[in-house]
Order: structure tokens, then sequence, then C-alpha cells
């Protein structure tokens, strides 16, 4: 008989140590990509964001904390899931291919100063690579989340970029740390916009 409870167990721990292990590896880094945001939000840009499956989903919550509120009131902020518009999904998949439906909309929307924060758990998903390439044609910083070394995107990124790599190659726990930098990112955001609620 399977034992169901050891396995739960395992899943918390394993959680647990990798967010202490990538907190300690990646906290200066996560208050570089908030900087990145915070400037861009200052001068007026906004931020896209995009993923596949569960980072799709990060990417759609990280948009809804910023237009909407994190854990504070503020006023709402510009920020746009590009994973969201099931009619411009399928039509850029259907008339051109998969790999373009976020980088048409860089193009479309991006512009100098804006951030691209691309979610991919790999590092390879190519319509998120497609979108990295096509925010640096429009002068556009990345704020970059992957796991498992990289991939593709961290190999593309620039000077002015920020990758925030978890160091684990299991997708589950990769997501479960992504989660968490969104909120830092979210955070940091509304205390630099806010001032530090004691």
């Amino acid at each position: 008989m399977i034992d169901h409870a050891n396995r739960i167990r395992g899943h918390f721990s394993e959680s647990a140590q990798l967010k202490l292990a990538a907190a300690e590896a990646l906290t200066p880094i996560i208050a570089r990509a908030a900087n990145v945001m915070t400037e861009c939000l200052f001068a007026d840009g906004k931020i896209l964001a995009c993923g596949n499956g569960g980072s799709a989903a990060d990417a759609q919550h990280f948009a809804a904390e910023l237009v909407g509120r994190f854990e504070r009131e503020r006023p709402e902020l510009p920020a746009i899931s590009l994973a969201t518009d099931t009619s411009l999904l399928t039509a850029v998949a259907n008339d051109y291919s998969f790999e373009q439906v976020f980088a048409k909309q860089v193009k479309a929307l991006g512009l100098a100063g804006d951030v691209l924060l691309a979610l991919s758990t790999s590092g390879n998903s190519a319509n998120v690579i497609a979108a990295v390439e096509a925010a640096h044609a429009r002068s556009m910083h990345v704020v970059a989340l992957t796991g498992r070394g990289g991939g593709r995107i961290g190999e593309l990124l620039l000077a002015g970029d920020v990758h925030l790599c978890v160091p684990h190659e299991r997708t589950a726990r990769i997501q479960e740390v992504h989660l968490l930098m969104i909120h830092c990112l979210c955070d940091t955001i509304d205390t630099t916009l806010l001032g530090d609620e004691t």
C-alpha cells in the first residue's frame, strides 16, 4: 500500500528546503529585478508577462496583483498577461505558429523601457524565447524566471536583464519558488512606492 502521508510530507519538506536555498542564492537578484520593474513603472512604462501552462497562470497572477492590488491599496500599475486573450492566441497560432503567440504581442505593445517578465521552468520554451528576442528588439528589459540552469533563455539575456533561475530540476518545485518570487517582486514594488509598513 502506498504511504500517501509520507509522500505528502516529502513534498512539503523538499519545497521548504528549496525555498531556503533559493532565498540564500536569489535574494539580491530578486531585489534587482524589482528595482528594474519599479524604475520602469516610475518612467510610465508597463510590464508584459508571458509563460505556458503553470507559468501562464503565474504571468496572469502577477498582472492581477499589479493592476488590482497585492496586500495594500495603491494606484493601479500597468501590467498585462500575454497568455489570456484566447482569440489572439489562437489566431496567431493558426495563422503563423504557436512560437509567435507572445512575440507578436510584444511587438504590438512593447516600448523601449518596458519590461518583459518571461517565465519558463526549463528556460527552453520556444514562444517565450521568441518573446525575449522581440523584447530586446524593442529595447525592453527582461526579467526571466527559469529553472534547470536557465536553458536558452539564460543564454539570451543581456547586461540590463535579470535572471532568476531556481536551482532545481523538478517542474513543480520550480513553479512553487516562482510564485514566491512573484510575491516578493510585488511586495518590493509596493514597498518602494508606498514605504515600509510596520
